[in-house]
């Protein structure tokens, strides 16, 4: 009776918290409903939002980078108060504007701190009669100045402005209130526009034009008389307190300390963000069930108790990210849904154990209790390995790959904490309520024996025609392409912008034709290849980079056209040749320092050399592998921003289930010690985990495939290749990593280390 009720407890422990997780995620806590899954912050990508990055241009200061922030955050904060403004690296600047009512307008507004000049009313006039062929007129109605425009002189920049602010003064004519701008210049600037002013006022008044990007954003007279002491306002133009504010923000951001130039912006509207969403908690759910389904039926007992603690494992996970102010992306939502796969490995690990055990005549308490104790170590080490590949995201990766990071991360530690604490108290909840007898854990048959290592030419020859199958399309593809894989926009820079129509307008050639002729008249592009993206409305339109002004003039005139798009349907993205150059290096950097971390971590673990060299070698073929399907299938599958994150959870995957084969060996090779026998320990040791490894990819790949199935276009992208690396790791961890660390071993280290 008395471990009845202390199973009752502890199972009413655990789905009390399980409860404590799911009330928080629908309601949250407290009046300001904390914790909710409502509350979880937003990437770009699912909230809909603008993304810029700015690089500096000359030489500056730390301190005029760290007022360059100061301001660009100021202005952020205009379109959203959740703005974030930070500085990357030395000289970049990164704005992310999320959850924007107007995402494009944010970023036309936003626009490129560039240069602010001031100039005199002759100026201005020598200037509009040079350039009177080329000069335009946006639709403010303001004069735009060609980007190649030199004036013959300026009164000022906008270095030497000190503040620019919105207020409100009497009219001294007529009494009334009005909306002004509050001008205040530095010292070096006063002096200059006492000098300017003064012989603009002696000129009959005449105006001074502030022209920012080029543009003439306000053009005010000089009426009153010279300005000396540096203070000015600018009024009688402006309707409401928006557009006073509007002129102020655009002089304080042309009076940025530093010039900065546009390497990426990113426009996402909210739509789109939704339907990704929708998406992806449709593929979690549906993979969920289906892996309990299978938990249960393949383990009984354990597998409920599995599945259980899987429940726990999710709200715990989304408690975290909420608890941790994570950024949630769609590359994370897929880590999040790629993790629970994977949580189930550390319990099939345990429940093999466990039967085990049980067959060798323990009883039910001590084959759980044993279970849990040998089970440990693999778990330990498998997850530390692939936390070094997330690591590695986190510190070489950006934007959504850093999202993709951070959720992995947390769902691994939470995984593993799940499995050798949450799910061993359920587990033994259960036996205390009356699951005591063998046949509910299930009776683990008898190990096959398979001589791997003899047959070990037969896999090597498989992966050496794989290796010439990847070789293959590499080639093929650079000659018909000129490019060795089909790099996206992340790798190649240029712009993508996706258009998604109303589901009853037919995308055929004429209306192709005549979208491109629509980014022919209002962009510099040429070139405008298209592709329609499976199951959506959609097409995706690639080009040399488009400007912000030519993306403003496109997105107009493909919403006022007769195509029935919506301006939230539209969604762009343009990357500088820099930064595709960048995220090329990273790709390659990111795997070798993850290869070798986890080539030391398991060599100090394990103590000998040939694990660590077996491992590495094992997981730099499962890469190769999942690059010929980048190879093979270019013409679905394009390389961009995920390429690293797939990568990287490959070599996290593929070590983690070759440890727990070595765990194996290493445990067998103490009770058949001798170079004699070592092709039977690593046989028998493969016989042994050949189960775990088997239902630990299904399990993994249930998820993957509902990801594939339901997920979104870039989703997709990511996940295909993600399953053909499960699937190989599969095959590695039985067939090679065992049948090399042979090789290695006798081959070479064995009379070193006899």
């Amino acid at each position: 009776m008395k471990n009845v009720k202390k199973g009752l407890l502890h199972l009413a422990i655990i789905i009390a918290i399980i409860a404590f997780f799911a009330v928080t995620a629908f309601i949250g806590l407290g009046k300001h409903h904390k914790g909710s899954a409502k509350n979880i912050l937003l990437g770009l990508d699912l909230a809909g939002g603008v993304s810029i990055t700015y690089q500096t241009v000359g030489d500056f200061s730390a301190s005029e980078m760290s007022d360059t922030v100061y301001k660009l955050q100021k202005r952020a904060e205009n379109y959203n108060t959740e703005s974030q403004v930070y500085q990357e690296g030395n000289n970049r600047i990164n704005v992310d504007i999320p959850d924007a009512d107007n995402p494009r307008e944010a970023l036309e507004k936003m626009g490129s701190a560039g240069a602010l000049y001031f100039i005199s009313e002759s100026v201005y006039q020598e200037a509009t009669e040079k350039y009177k062929d080329t000069i335009e007129t946006n639709k403010d109605g303001l004069l735009v100045f060609p980007e190649n425009v030199e004036f013959s002189s300026v009164i000022c920049g906008g270095a030497d402005v000190y503040k620019a602010e919105a207020g409100s003064q009497q009219d001294q004519t007529t009494g009334a209130s009005e909306y002004v701008v509050q001008l205040s210049f530095n010292a070096a600037g006063g002096s200059k526009w006492a000098d300017a002013t003064t012989e603009a006022y002696n000129n009959n008044g005449e105006r001074i034009h502030i022209v920012y990007d080029n543009t003439v954003i306000s053009s005010p007279a000089v009426s009153n008389g010279p300005i000396t002491d540096g203070e000015c306002v600018i009024s009688g133009s402006f309707a409401t307190y928006d557009e006073a504010n509007d002129l102020a923000t655009t002089i304080r951001i042309g009076a940025l300390p530093i010039e900065l130039e546009v390497l990426r912006h990113n426009v996402v509207g909210a739509q789109l963000g939704a339907d990704a969403i929708e998406t992806s908690l449709w593929a979690a759910l549906i993979g969920f069930i289906i892996l309990i389904i299978f938990m249960i039926c393949y383990y009984r007992i354990p597998g409920l108790a599995a599945s259980i603690a899987l429940v726990f494992y999710v709200g715990a996970v989304m408690l975290s990210i909420n608890a941790l102010d994570v950024t949630l992306t769609l590359p994370g939502i897929a880590g999040v849904i790629l993790s629970i796969g994977m949580a189930v490995d550390a319990n099939v690990i345990i429940f093999t154990r466990i039967r085990e055990e049980l067959a060798t005549g323990k009883t039910v308490k001590s084959a759980i209790k044993i279970g849990f104790e040998k089970a440990t170590s693999a778990i330990v080490d498998g997850n530390v390995t692939t936390l070094i590949a997330a690591a590695v995201l986190w510190f070489l990766g950006s934007g959504t790959v850093k999202g993709f990071a951070q959720t992995l991360a947390i769902g691994i530690v939470l995984s593993m904490v799940t499995a050798l604490w949450i799910t061993k108290i359920i587990l033994n909840a259960f036996y205390n309520l009356g699951a005591s007898t063998e046949k509910c854990y299930g009776t683990i048959k008898k190990v096959y024996f398979f001589d791997f290592v003899k047959h070990k030419a037969k896999y090597f020859i498989i992966s050496g025609l794989l290796f010439a199958v990847c070789i293959a399309g590499l080639v093929v593809n650079k000659v018909n392409t000129g490019s060795i894989l089909n790099f996206g926009l992340d790798f190649k820079g240029g712009s993508s912008t996706q258009i998604t129509f109303d589901d009853g307008v037919v995308i055929d050639q004429n209306l192709k034709d005549e979208i491109a002729n629509v980014f022919k008249s209002t962009t510099s592009a040429t070139d405008t290849p298209m592709s329609e993206i499976e199951g959506v409305n959609a097409i995706v339109v690639s080009t040399k980079s488009i400007s912000v002004e030519e993306n403003t003039k496109l997105v107009e005139a493909l919403t006022t056209g007769d195509y029935g798009i919506q301006e939230d349907n539209i969604q762009t993205e343009t990357i500088s040749a820099t930064v595709s150059s960048e995220m090329k290096t990273d790709a390659i950097v990111s795997v070798i320092i993850a290869a070798i971390c986890m080539l030391i971590y398991i060599w100090i673990r394990f103590k000998n050399l040939s694990f660590g060299t077996a491992s590495v070698l094992a997981l730099i073929h499962d890469v190769i592998v999942v690059l010929m399907v980048y190879a093979v299938f270019s013409n679905w599958i394009s390389v961009g921003n995920t390429f690293i994150a797939c990568m990287l959870t490959i070599v996290g995957y593929s070590i983690n289930a070759t440890i727990v084969t070595f765990d194996r060996v290493r445990e067998n090779a103490q009770t058949k010690p001798g170079k004699e026998q070592l092709a039977e320990v690593v046989n028998l040791s493969i016989s042994q985990t050949i189960s775990r490894s088997i239902n630990t990819s299904v399990t993994t790949a249930i998820m993957v495939v509902m990801l594939v199935i339901l997920g979104v276009d870039s989703i997709r992208q990511f996940a295909i290749p993600l399953l053909a690396g499960i699937v190989c790791g599969c095959y590695s961890s039985i067939c090679i990593a065992g049948t090399l660390y042979y090789v290695l071993k006798s081959k070479f280290t064995g009379k070193k280390e006899k």
